[in-house]
């Protein structure tokens, strides 16, 4: 399978070099013959400030669901476990529709993962966002947007996907939308079965002069991963004169689940020979609920441009978290020695109430004012309980047992002017953002209560310019710069000890501050090629710091210092003949981490090389063939060295009727996608990590349209009012 891999990832690389030379010569040997329309939405479009990315161009993401979308997408990486990468950088804010998701790791992949692909239209990718969207997010914002549809009168479609690997899954959308007189009402509808795997060994490696354990301890586990989604959005616009409208929109989502971990550990003695082994029947059973209320307005002064929006949010997630662990403990030979039951209750609430608007002014001389105001209140309750079972009896366990309570009141201001030249585009912002947050840690029979009170204040400036070096803008030049942050997640100011299983273990840390970044990029365009440099500086940037104590694992945040990133990428497309057309995505990328460590300085550096080829085909009409797939090598990044990671995916479209589509995929042919890492600076350990997942499987998807356009009325589109940074973590 690797040396087939190797050879269809080589053909790529030979390939699309001579269709750039290829494109490039042609082009310039067309340059005065009028440009061809066709029919085809580009994949990728680049914009002053931000790059977009149309879902319907890239048909192996039929049947997906969202995190799978978003790992597809030329520039993301995204893994199972909710780690969203842009442009090789952690710390990237999730979007919907220009409202946060709130949710990071694990919460943010179950959600995301209940989000069908069928329903999402474009994906914007901003390293840098304009200063109308929050100062969080140190990797940028990628805002998902969802299909609108777009004829008027009664009309809809509905998208139908079953999923074959291991395990059998499906995913499904409805949507409609009725308009009628100064009335329009769109709802949306999702139904997700998710069933899946993980296949993971974790190999624990001691120096026993230094530590006095024994030298092995390997975990092998295997995680059954079950649950269902069911999501809803109800949206309402009155439009009560042709300059104003009001509207309402309801949302929910609700996923229960569940997940089955067995867990071997085996230690051994100083000679190498097994000493004992335990044996873990885990089972987690969790749901989740969504709920949001947003009421907005819309008023348009006159034709000039002027415009003001206001919006009003309430939004509440809820978590139910019910664990049980199993742990029984054997000698070599097989001789039962030890047994152990616990059990933990995690509930967890988040509210979320904010207001913002909006104003849009034209000025003399071509100049585009827009500013704002904004303002969120955020409150999160968690509750931990857990139990030593012995004798049938719940004896609470006070080490692990806690009750932490987390209020945020955030305000900003913001206002951004803009200006078009013959050749020259200016835009320039200035966000100010003012957090005031606390934090009560309640006690317990053995713990004191605890607290914290932070305020803090920040200026955050965005500059974006544009030139056309050509008058027919095919070639441009690009800068932009601006500043950004990352405020902690809400769960890792929470002090107390989270298990993972008997060896391994989660700590806040309420002493974290926000971590902030500068960050410059140039690019150049000629046509639909697009080359960049980027910098960025972090300062005081937030990761989690591993430890093993006495055999154990312990993963605790904190502010590591200063890390420096560089970075050069590739993003282009080209159509050598009408029925073939390829994408091109590839980035160099360097990192350097210097901070003060348990073990003394640490000064880390990690380059990687990352390229996504897609490849479209179309052989006949209504047929689309497209191929794609991607290659990572490996990446050091502080304790953590990234092993190389590769994919390859194929899909086929036919469009039955002007209504129909049927699409056929298999994701990871050769089944070559896993997760594989070593931490290094223990103090006087190794470790080794490698999880396989059910990535390997068949799609079959179906889309239909229906209703009947009603022409000649009014077009609207309800905007989105919170842009809150999605801090909440599992």
């Amino acid at each position: 399978m690797n040396a087939k891999f190797t050879a269809i990832l080589a053909a790529w690389l030979f390939i699309a070099p001579a269709i750039l030379f290829a494109q490039v010569t042609k082009d310039s040997a067309k340059a005065l013959k009028p440009a061809t329309v066709t029919a085809h939405r580009p994949l990728v479009e680049q914009l002053t400030d931000r790059t977009v990315i149309n879902v319907d161009a890239l048909i192996s993401a039929a049947g997906s669901t969202v995190l799978d979308l978003l790992g597809m997408s030329p520039g993301v990486q995204a893994d199972v476990n909710g780690d969203i990468r842009l442009q090789g950088k952690s710390g990237v804010k999730i979007y919907i529709d220009d409202k946060p998701t709130y949710l990071s790791g694990e919460d943010l992949a179950n959600y995301l993962r209940s989000l069908p692909s069928s329903s999402i239209d474009r994906i914007e990718l901003m390293p840098n966002p304009p200063a109308k969207y929050d100062a969080a997010g140190n990797g940028g914002v990628i805002n998902i947007r969802t299909k609108r549809i777009r004829e008027k009168g009664f009309n809809g479609n509905a998208n139908l996907a079953y999923i074959q690997g291991r395990y059998g899954r499906t995913n499904n959308s409805l949507n409609g939308n009725y308009r009628r007189d100064k009335l329009n009402i769109a709802a949306n509808l999702g139904y997700t079965r998710f069933s899946n795997f993980n296949d993971i060994s974790l190999n624990r490696y001691f120096d026993q002069s230094i530590t006095g354990i024994s030298p092995d301890f390997t975990q092998t586990a295997f995680i059954r991963r079950r649950s269902q989604s069911y999501n809803a959005r109800l949206s309402i616009d009155y439009y009560s004169s042709k300059a104003t409208t009001a509207g309402l929109v309801l949302s929910g989502l609700l996923s229960p689940g569940n997940n089955h971990t067995t867990n071997t550990s085996r230690l051994s003695d100083l000679q190498g020979h097994p000493d004992s082994f335990i044996v873990a029947d885990n089972h987690d059973r969790r749901r989740f609920e969504n709920i949001g209320i947003n009421g907005n307005y819309r008023h348009v002064f006159d034709r000039k441009g002027r415009e003001l929006t206001v919006d009003l949010d309430y939004l509440t997630y809820q978590t139910r978290l019910d664990q049980q662990f199993v742990n029984t403990s054997f000698y070599p030979n097989g001789i039962l020695y030890d047994s152990s039951l616990s059990t933990g209750h995690l509930p967890a609430t988040i509210r979320i109430e904010s207001a913002k608007t909006d104003y849009a002014q034209p000025l003399p001389g071509g100049i585009r004012l827009n500013t704002g105001l904004k303002t969120s209140y955020t409150r999160t309750d968690n509750l931990a309980s857990y139990f030593n079972i012995a004798d049938q009896m719940p004896q609470p366990d006070y080490d692990k047992t806690n009750h932490f309570i987390y209020r945020e009141n955030i305000n900003a201001a913001y206002i951004n002017a803009a200006k078009d030249f013959s050749r020259l585009s200016l835009q320039l912002g200035l966000r100010f953002e003012n957090t005031i947050a606390r934090g009560h840690q309640l006690g317990n029979a053995v713990k004191p209560d605890s607290s914290f009170n932070r305020s803090y204040n920040g200026l955050f400036p965005t500059f974006f310019v544009l030139y056309k070096l050509d008058s027919s803008g095919k070639q441009q030049l690009s800068f932009n710069y601006g500043r950004r942050l990352n405020r902690p997640y809400y769960a890792d100011l929470n002090p107390f000890l989270s298990p993972l299983d008997k060896f391994t273990f989660n700590i806040g840390n309420p002493f974290l501050l926000p971590t902030y970044s500068n960050n410059f990029e140039l690019s150049y365009t000629i046509k639909n090629i697009t080359a960049r440099l980027y910098y960025t500086y972090i300062s005081d940037k937030i990761d989690g710091l591993v430890q093993i104590i006495n055999g154990y694992y312990y993963s605790q945040p904190g502010n590591l210092g200063n890390t420096y990133v560089k970075g050069f990428e590739i993003d282009a497309g080209f159509d050598p003949a009408k029925w073939l057309n390829l994408h091109l995505y590839t980035r160099f990328f360097a990192q350097r981490t210097v901070s003060g460590f348990y073990t003394g300085t640490l000064d880390t550096k990690g380059d990687e090389y990352f390229i996504r080829p897609i490849l479209t085909v179309r052989p006949g009409r209504d047929w689309t063939l497209q191929m794609d797939g991607y290659y990572q090598s490996r990446m050091t990044s502080e304790q953590f060295v990234d092993a190389p990671k590769k994919a390859v995916n194929i899909a086929l479209s036919k469009k039955l009727s002007a209504n129909a589509t049927l699409k056929l995929t298999v994701s990871d042919i050769f089944y070559t996608v896993s997760n594989s890492w070593t931490i290094d600076h223990l103090n006087g350990a190794e470790a080794d990590y490698r999880s396989v997942n059910d990535s390997r499987n068949v799609v079959l998807f179906f889309s239909y349209h229906f209703g009947k356009a009603i022409t000649g009325l009014r077009k609207h589109e309800t905007n989105g009012a919170q842009r809150e940074q999605d801090r909440v973590r599992n």
